[in-house]
């Protein structure tokens, strides 16, 4: 495909990543912000924030792939100036959200308490599992904020959540400053304070994008159109868990691996963790910037699916590949140049700096595979394509690159550098099938109307 038939979608395709990018930053980046200040107290808070971001993630995931089942069908009825479906996509995904969330929530005391089972250092589990049992509480305010947010973007409207994504790191930032460190009389929580200034941030998120969808004048048609906020359209409902249940499985394949991967990593003791903990937060960093294209790309070509412009939604997805590779080639070479510098700013300690370059090194090397796997995700989902990728990345991931991570980093005893080793396999696999599958699945029946025209 020609530059020149690429180039029409790029511009678009930019406006609609920019925010969402900056808004899939600040969950990432809260995440940061935890590690950097909780890093400043030592590597063993540090291992536990890896340990249990690790497990969060894992639950987290799947109610966020839930969510994500929202945009492709506001986006395709949107194509389609169905009213009436966005009504009902409205009101049934914010109340599939909201339920997702408190059961996901409720799993964090389930979860806790199995920590000792993980082969830990037994000081990490004991900062880990209280950390955990809070931090699971913002998975409520998280899912509803992820329930308007979905619907928004859905109509390309991508800007407000950025705006509450940055106001909430702020927020989050100032908490965490007060309350781990007892600043200005705040009380002195430690590794604590990070969790409670997540769930204070994500509060504010939800309250905020509800207010926003609930409140403006441009949304009132399709608020109008809700059957009801409390009972969902069933009909309606089991179309959004058909496509976001797949979603939600491939994403904790996915994110399950690296969390496992930590688990693995944990087994080498805190120093291995500590320096783990740093390089998959800077690699998170991103893949969360690569994920936000994938969301414009979710969003182009539902819409342009939705208009019947087969042709179109092609084009606008391999945009989209072309952005992903463009930028995540660059911040491979970032990497690469900063890779002794970046560690400084979570911990000083010489060995789990030394480790942390080293991972930097290998995640500089999958920044390319990590980009385009996640943009085939997302144009994937446009076509409403889930249930293949899901099967893609349990393969790759659980029977590929975890073994193989194993052995490399504990029969061929090459530690942590093994396990990332087999995730880089695993993250390259992945992006060569999904870009084969899009390809196959967007194939034009129809040839493009200047082809047409020729004829």
């Amino acid at each position: 495909m020609s530059f020149a038939a690429l180039r029409p979608h790029l511009k678009p395709t930019i406006s609609l990543a920019y925010p969402v990018v900056l808004s899939q930053l600040g969950h990432v980046l809260v995440n940061v912000c935890d590690s950097v200040m909780v890093g400043q107290t030592g590597k063993v808070p540090l291992a536990a924030v890896s340990l249990g971001v690790s497990v969060n993630t894992m639950v987290m995931v799947m109610g966020m792939g839930l969510s994500m089942a929202i945009t492709p069908l506001v986006a395709a009825a949107d194509g389609q100036r169905d009213v009436r479906q966005l009504g009902r996509l409205l009101g049934s995904g914010v109340w599939l959200c909201a339920v997702a969330g408190l059961v996901l929530g409720a799993t964090g005391l389930l979860i806790a308490p199995l920590l000792k089972y993980l082969g830990q250092p037994a000081e990490v589990v004991a900062l880990a599992a209280p950390w955990i049992r809070v931090i699971f509480l913002s998975l409520l305010p998280l899912m509803v904020f992820q329930g308007f947010r979905q619907f928004a973007e859905g109509l390309g409207l991508t800007r407000q959540a950025m705006y509450l994504s940055i106001m909430a790191n702020v927020v989050n930032a100032g908490l965490c400053y007060l309350l781990i460190f007892g600043h200005f009389g705040a009380p002195q929580m430690g590794m604590m304070g990070s969790a409670w200034a997540t769930v204070a941030a994500r509060i504010l998120m939800a309250l905020l994008m509800g207010a926003y969808v609930l409140r403006a004048a441009r949304l009132q048609p399709y608020r109008t159109a809700v059957p009801s906020w409390f009972r969902p359209d069933w009909t309606t409902l089991r179309r959004l868990m058909g496509l976001g249940t797949p979603i939600g499985v491939q994403m904790m394949f996915e994110m399950g691996a690296f969390s496992f991967s930590a688990i693995m990593i944990g087994w080498l003791g805190a120093t291995s963790l500590a320096a783990h903990q740093i390089a998959i937060n800077v690699a998170s960093v991103t893949y969360m910037a690569a994920s936000g294209i994938a969301a414009a790309a979710t969003i182009r070509v539902g819409n342009l699916r939705g208009l019947n412009d087969a042709f179109g939604a092609r084009q606008a997805g391999l945009a989209a590949y072309l952005l992903a590779f463009l930028f995540m080639a660059t911040m491979g070479l970032l990497l690469v140049a900063a890779r002794f510098y970046i560690p400084h700013f979570y911990n000083h300690d010489p060995a789990v700096v030394a480790q942390a370059a080293t991972l930097l090194l290998i995640a500089a090397a999958f920044q390319v595979s990590d980009g385009l796997q996640v943009v085939g995700l997302g144009a994937l989902r446009g076509l409403e394509d889930v249930k293949v990728p899901s099967v893609v990345a349990l393969l790759a991931y659980w029977v590929v690159a975890l073994p193989l991570g194993y052995t490399l980093g504990f029969v061929f005893e090459m530690g942590n550098v093994g396990v990332w080793l087999g995730l880089l396999l695993g993250l390259t696999l992945v992006a060569g099938v999904l870009l084969w599958r899009f390809r196959q699945h967007s194939t034009v029946v129809a040839a493009p109307p200047a082809v047409l025209a020729g004829n």
